[in-house]
């Protein structure tokens, strides 16, 4: 079967810009590997109507009101390989079937690169965080840690303390001059020089010297890449932020090949689940623009229409 538009990644951003799509009464196919980026995490904060609700529920749910259009289907799966060009795309999964679409959307999300601590990994999403706004505030304004990556790590330092009392845990990850100790000073914020052992309890983290600092919480700058090769091998322009490793595309979604789109945590910075889910709407409507209206006729400029 030949579809209007193959979405690659079935998470929020994705299902956000399948459902535009759909009630435009276009064929769309969603190809989902199931590995949603908050899949660790028990409740979603900050995401208007649906603040404090499983994230795995808000999927689901999202996912029975998509299927409701006759015109969506479903592969779970993992897509491997995208050829083709414009009007003429080919889609081949990991069991070696093909799916043609005229137009891609990429949707893959990223994956974080966690520092190597032990037992950081199994508390990612449960006690150790990346987004204040997703996490900070049911810390309580307790005591928060700060695992240090990198220079994010300074900034996250001097936000989060809207949030808590705040210890910064270099880890040999970072120099601090003498004007971000300053600034440090000033905001309240203890530095922590010695090196982390491990992460015990729900947020303890054992020092090298054998002290267990006690947190309410922990917070990590995560560098991110994206989760699958595909953009890259494709050709996408993929460009550096702050955050790590993004597919590059413009105020319309497009990435640098053309009829190929990308939204979400892929394709934007910050990352919460509310932005993906407006980026991903916003995708959809551009894509499905792309599928009526010739390319010199329509563009976006500030978030208005230019005709």
């Amino acid at each position: 079967m030949h579809y209007d538009v193959i979405v690659i990644g079935g998470s929020y951003a994705g299902m956000a810009a399948a459902l535009q799509l759909v009630r435009a009464r276009k064929s769309v196919l969603v190809i989902d590997a199931g590995e949603r980026r908050n899949r660790f995490a028990s409740h979603s904060h900050g995401f208007l109507g649906q603040d404090g609700v499983d994230p795995g529920e808000i999927a689901a749910n999202a996912r029975r009101q998509l299927e409701a259009y006759p015109t969506l289907s479903w592969l779970e799966g993992r897509a491997e390989d995208v050829s083709g060009e414009v009007n003429g795309f080919t889609v081949t999964t990991a069991e070696g079937k093909s799916h043609h679409g005229r137009r891609i959307l990429l949707a893959i999300g990223v994956a974080d690169q966690l520092p190597p601590i032990t037992g950081l990994d199994e508390r990612w999403g449960k006690a150790v965080f990346h987004c204040p706004y997703c996490h900070g505030y049911e810390l309580g304004e307790g005591r928060i840690g700060i695992i240090a990556t990198g220079p994010m790590s300074l900034h996250q330092a001097q936000f989060l303390t809207e949030w808590g009392d705040i210890t910064l845990l270099v880890n040999n990850a970072m120099p601090l001059g003498a004007d971000a100790r300053s600034d440090l000073k000033r905001r309240g914020v203890v530095i922590e020089e010695v090196l982390i052992d491990k992460i015990e309890g729900h947020a303890d983290v054992r020092m090298a010297d054998g002290r267990l600092l006690s947190f309410a919480g922990l917070f990590t700058a995560a560098l991110c890449t994206p989760s699958h090769s595909l953009a890259e091998a494709m050709g996408c322009a993929i460009e550096e932020t702050p955050m790590g490793l993004q597919v590059r595309t413009d105020a319309e979604n497009k990435t640098s090949v053309p009829g190929v789109f990308a939204c979400g945590d892929v394709a934007r910075v910050p990352h919460s689940v509310s932005i993906a889910v407006g980026n991903g709407a916003l995708a959809g409507i551009q894509i499905h623009r792309s599928l009526f209206v010739p390319e010199t006729v329509f563009s976006v400029q500030n978030g208005a229409a230019i005709r």
